[in-house]
């Protein structure tokens, strides 16, 4: 048994309640790893992209991407770096064929094409760059959290509008339409002052 095991087993067999048992299994199980962006770039404002959302047991995506299913190409990154950037190919190009992406359901792949057509190219794939680090793992990392992120917000059921919106809607609709007919018939005589006379 390693030196962490020892230290749970401790914790369990005192079984004392005391306000420190929090803070012992905190720092107990607590890890941070040794490649974090953190660690690698210290002095770095970019961060990866990691948006605030709490997983639903009851959703479709669970969030595994099987990576052989997914097209992931590499290549030199664009912008500063010196040669290190000429010698290493950290940016990541990854596509996902919408036609073919049989472990997605298909409301969602529907979805996933209606909401990001333009990010889908003639031949049906899903194209996501990620050139955010100098490091291959964090851009694929970060690349394939923007495609759990597209994923998911196809999941999300936008919030019906209340009658006051709908009505409020229906009303700035009807004024830019009368506003455009408006301007339209301004424009009309403008041009048709412009006219030579023809009975001269």
């Amino acid at each position: 048994m390693n030196i962490i095991g020892r230290q749970c087993l401790r914790i369990l067999q005192n079984n004392v309640k005391s306000p420190n048992l929090s803070h012992d299994f905190g720092r107990v199980f607590s890890f941070k790893s040794a490649v974090s962006l953190k660690n690698l770039y210290p002095e770095s404002k970019q961060k990866l992209y990691t948006p605030s959302f709490v997983p639903d047991p009851k959703l479709k995506f669970d969030g595994f991407i099987p990576l052989d299913k997914i097209n992931i190409t590499y290549s030199a990154s664009s912008g500063p770096g010196g040669q290190n950037v000429n010698r290493v190919n950290t940016k990541v190009d990854l596509r996902l064929k919408l036609s073919t992406a049989t472990w997605l359901a298909e409301d969602i792949r529907t979805k996933l094409a209606e909401q990001y057509k333009n990010k889908i190219n003639k031949d049906g794939y899903l194209i996501i760059k990620s050139d955010l680090t100098r490091s291959q793992h964090l851009n694929l990392a970060d690349a394939l959290e923007k495609l759990r992120a597209m994923i998911r917000s196809t999941l999300v059921e936008p919030p019906k509008p209340s009658p006051e919106s709908e009505e409020r809607i229906r009303k700035n609709l009807l004024k830019a339409a009368r506003e455009r007919l408006h301007e339209k018939r301004v424009r009309s005589q403008v041009k048709q002052s412009r006219r030579v006379p023809t009975d001269i």
